[in-house]
């Protein structure tokens, strides 16, 4: 494994583009690492891992699609996972009251059962008492397997609320969500029989993540439908501000500088009864590329070298 690049700041957060099979640029992945000010690292830490080089499905606001290279091996993703920790940490011990480890960052994570063998080593591989997997999906159809397996590790080694599940369904019309998540998928009405299965008292409830775009309604009615509040929580972030972003001219429906925007859709969706999280990160992070897609297309393009945040504070045009 080789660090080809890094962008960001230390105390907001890191961008890391990895070559994880020799030279070959078509197998580099991105790594993510990041705190959320004011709280310090020891008590809150995200690192968020690729589990496949680029990704077949190709969401419109999404950079990662349109050179997918196939699947990373269980040893590849536990190798993003440690050149973070080693980073911050002498050894394998991460004090660090909730440790994050998110699958979301470069592909589809149902796509590739070694997930289920990273998340089965992990309490191996690290001391993290405060360990929190996430992982983050569009249910693609067809990996029903890999979703049984999950519950099934979840149930015997992260139970009571050490593990965080989220399905990414962006809109509540259903024609709107097959142009913004383009492949096949589970109905609403499948997502919530399988949340009813999932979830257990004392776990985390499992997140619908809406990356919501202007024109895209987001229905409390619908939800209700087939959505227990009592199991499933609602979380509203922007769009991010990806090349995929701007060359389909998608407008965020949450306007980070103006987070006062989203609070009618917040009231219905509280009166509703449904727990909101409301997601804006630091405005900062717009220019390290931490939470605007993906740096591997820029970097491939660009041929970026190393560079100093403190010297440089954009990585590229913005």
């Amino acid at each position: 494994m080789r660090l080809l690049a890094e962008f960001g700041c230390d105390d907001i957060a890191k961008v890391y583009v990895l070559g994880l099979r020799g030279d070959d640029a078509r197998y580099a992945v991105e790594v993510t690492e990041s705190v959320q000010p004011p709280i310090p690292r020891r008590k809150k830490w995200v690192v968020i891992v690729s589990t496949l080089f680029g990704c077949p499905v190709g969401c419109p606001m999404c950079d990662a699609g349109g050179a997918y290279r196939g699947k990373l091996t269980a040893d590849e993703m536990l190798a993003q996972i440690h050149f973070v920790v080693r980073r911050r940490f002498a050894s394998n011990t991460v004090p660090v009251e909730k440790f994050k480890i998110q699958f979301a960052r470069m592909g589809e994570p149902a796509f590739n059962p070694a997930v289920i063998s990273v998340l089965q080593r992990l309490p191996q591989e690290l001391n993290a008492p405060g360990l929190i997997p996430s992982v983050s999906t569009v249910a693609p159809r067809g990996c029903e397997r890999f979703f049984d397996r999950l519950l099934e590790v979840k149930e015997r080694l992260y139970a009571g609320g050490r593990f965080q599940l989220q399905f990414s369904i962006h809109t509540t019309d259903e024609a709107l969500r097959e142009r913004l998540i383009p492949v096949r998928k589970w109905s609403f009405a499948e997502i919530g029989a399988f949340g009813r299965r999932w979830w257990r008292k004392g776990d985390r409830k499992i997140t619908l993540n809406f990356a919501a775009e202007k024109n895209s309604p987001i229905a409390p009615d619908i939800l209700l439908k087939h959505f227990d509040p009592e199991i499933f929580l609602i979380k509203l972030t922007p769009l991010n501000p990806t090349e995929s972003v701007q060359k389909n001219r998608l407008v965020s429906l949450v306007d980070p500088q103006r987070p006062e925007s989203a609070s009618p859709l917040v009231s219905r969706l509280s009166e509703a009864g449904y727990d909101v999280i409301l997601s804006i990160g630091e405005t900062a992070e717009n220019r390290i590329g931490s939470n605007c897609g993906q740096y591997i297309t820029i970097w491939r393009r660009e041929g970026c070298r190393i560079r100093d945040y403190a010297k440089q504070q954009s990585p590229h045009p913005l």
